[in-house]
């Protein structure tokens, strides 16, 4: 059985959200109050399971007597604050956010983003045919997973996964400065010469699809991947005593990736090579 402590509860602060008044446990970001409020803030670098990074800046929103514009992930909640969501310099701000975004990256594979742009209006297409793109093709080097940097906005939360938050493998981190920045193992080399333990963790977080399992990779290609067809089954890794919990994606009766629940306080969504990974024996394949 897993004991959680509940600890000291945590007073409740409260402040004005778009002119309603809103009360959230100490130390909440604005961000958890928008979600408690039932409000739609868009965002992609933050992670419920990672420190914030602030780094896709499409979260920000004003808050009264800042002098700019505040990322709703990693700011707190303070008493008396004023905070408003929906101004028109916080829709125009992520609407250049995501125009950017959207001009120099793929992103096909991001859950949402179609919405978010028609929403804000973004016109990413207003930067012209020469806009800036790595043009790279996809790293299949395993058996496991692919890495699509095509498809990175340099979020980071592979690296802090894979770094001093989780796994503690440091087996990818940045590369290069400004515009050379880019997310890589080091010395550039294939995955299978680098200290990978594939975990896999980093596709947990991963937003866009940059990096994903194999299985995806191939069943998107071969235009068979449908994830509205796709059940979702969570049950207990049977390969060691830790216990933790699998969510098995089910199409046409065949297990085509793993997760793991976020809010498990076993794993918090991370797992290892046997649990992300070793599914195969469970389908009969001659």
């Amino acid at each position: 059985m897993t004991v959680t402590p509940l600890g000291i509860p945590r007073r409740l602060l409260e402040f004005t959200l778009d002119g309603e008044p809103a009360r959230v446990p100490e130390g909440s970001t604005i961000l958890d109050a928008c979600r408690a409020a039932g409000k739609d803030v868009p965002t992609l670098c933050e992670g419920d399971t990672l420190r914030p990074k602030n780094a896709c800046r499409v979260c920000v929103v004003e808050v009264e007597g800042a002098r700019t514009l505040v990322p709703a992930c990693s700011r707190k909640a303070e008493p008396g604050m004023e905070v408003r969501t929906d101004t028109e310099r916080a829709r125009h701000s992520r609407k250049i956010v995501l125009e950017l975004l959207a001009s120099s990256v793929d992103l096909s594979t991001t859950p949402r983003v179609a919405e978010w742009l028609k929403e804000y209006e973004a016109k990413p297409d207003r930067f012209g045919p020469d806009a800036a793109r790595l043009n790279e093709e996809p790293r299949v080097d395993n058996d496991l997973y692919v890495r699509e940097y095509d498809k990175c906005i340099l979020c980071y939360k592979c690296v802090d996964a894979c770094g001093d938050q989780w796994q503690n493998t440091f087996a990818i981190s940045v590369a290069g400065r400004g515009f050379d920045a880019r997310i890589a193992v080091e010395h550039d080399a294939p995955l299978t010469d680098s200290a990978c333990v594939y975990c896999g963790n980093c596709i947990e977080v991963c937003p866009t699809g940059a990096l994903s399992f194999k299985s995806e990779f191939d069943m998107r290609a071969a235009g068979t991947w449908d994830a509205s067809r796709q059940t979702e089954t969570t049950t207990v890794c049977a390969y060691c005593g830790v216990g933790c919990n699998l969510t098995l994606h089910v199409q046409d009766n065949e297990i085509v990736k793993v997760t793991s629940p976020h809010d498990n306080p076993v794993t918090h969504g991370n797992l290892c090579i046997k649990g992300r990974f070793g599914y195969q024996h469970v389908q009969n394949r001659d």
